[in-house]
């Protein structure tokens, strides 16, 4: 199917399952919802999401070094931003990360620089898989928890029992005969080093957390934003899967899956349904307000750039007259 039919088919898909949400999840009410939302939550998300691009980048800069590749902090930052911007601007969700792996192949090949893009993003896909596991099990166990519906429960514990067998299969993958063998246990050795690593392990622990915390807090924020106050247990186990219903390609940047995932999963920490979309679509386009330092910060760089590059000719030619006044006497 040709690029193009898919990203219209992508465009078609997002705006039928809004206007399905908005016609039963109460939308009307939803917007009123939206329209009270308390600032001051909004710009805690804002500050949130901030810190998790920024911890993000960080987290690229450490995988790439892992595997040869030098990225300075400024540059790493300016394009985190820059592949957000593309991948929330445009269906697919992953050119701005192609982007960023090919303006970085220089030192080590396109090879290293895609696998340390991939990694950076696995690394924080791991983590938030880690948290919904634990938070999961403890929602369960603990008495008081949240009242999962059978089918949700064995859903998410589909979901985890999928995703372990995914890393165990990739674990056993290395032991195959025969050229794709070797594919993976030369993949499975430069994951090794980019996460596990001990020059790269605490780093990679400490930043992925990081930025998982700031994730759902962003989304906790905007939700308490609009009326709806998310605790700690349907925080930590509710928006995690909420969130990685945004992973599916099916959608612009998961709109519309993320909005269903909320509408579908809060009401089990007592959100209405309405409440539960205007959390959604907050914390949305809250993602989008906290592109606008990015932005800034790439619109300045070259900017800055330009003006060094002027005062420096400046100078170099105010030096060269001065000189050439000073032979002439």
């Amino acid at each position: 199917m040709p690029g193009a039919t898919v990203r219209i088919l992508q465009v078609l898909v997002t705006l039928g399952l809004l206007w399905l949400l908005w016609a039963v999840a109460d939308g009307p009410q939803a917007a009123r919802s939206l329209a009270a939302a308390d600032w001051r939550w909004l710009l805690l998300a804002m500050a949130a999401l901030t810190a998790q691009t920024i911890l993000s980048a960080f987290r690229w800069r450490l995988t790439a070094r892992q595997l040869g590749i030098s990225i300075g902090r400024g540059r790493a930052i300016g394009e985190y931003y820059l592949s957000q911007i593309v991948n929330q601007s445009l269906p697919g969700g992953i050119l701005g990360d192609a982007g960023r792996a090919v303006r970085s192949r220089d030192q080590a090949g396109l090879l290293a620089a895609g696998q340390a893009v991939i990694f950076e993003r696995l690394a924080g896909q791991i983590a938030m898989f880690s948290l919904l596991a634990v938070a999961f099990v403890a929602t369960l166990a603990v008495p008081g928890g949240l009242d999962w519906p059978p089918d949700i429960a064995v859903s998410v514990a589909i979901l985890l029992a999928a995703a372990v067998c995914a890393a165990g299969f990739a674990g056993l993958a290395g032991h195959l005969p025969g050229a794709l063998g070797r594919g993976m246990r030369s993949l499975r050795s430069a994951l090794h080093q980019a996460l596990a690593a001990r020059t790269a392990l605490p780093g990679q622990i400490g930043l992925s957390i990081g930025t998982t915390v700031c994730n759902l807090a962003a989304f906790a924020f905007c939700a308490r934003a609009v009326g709806v106050d998310l605790g700690l247990a349907a925080t930590a186990a509710l928006v995690p899967l909420i969130l990685l219903a945004m992973l599916i390609p099916v959608t612009i940047s998961g709109w519309g899956l993320r909005e269903g995932a909320a509408a579908a999963l809060l009401p089990i920490a007592g959100a209405t349904v309405a409440g539960a979309l205007a959390a959604s679509v907050a914390f949305g386009l809250t993602i989008l307000a906290a592109l606008v330092p990015g932005v800034l910060v790439l619109w300045i760089g070259p900017q800055a750039k330009r003006r060094a590059t002027v005062q420096f000719e400046a100078g170099a030619q105010d030096g060269t007259r001065q000189r050439a006044r000073a032979g002439c006497i």
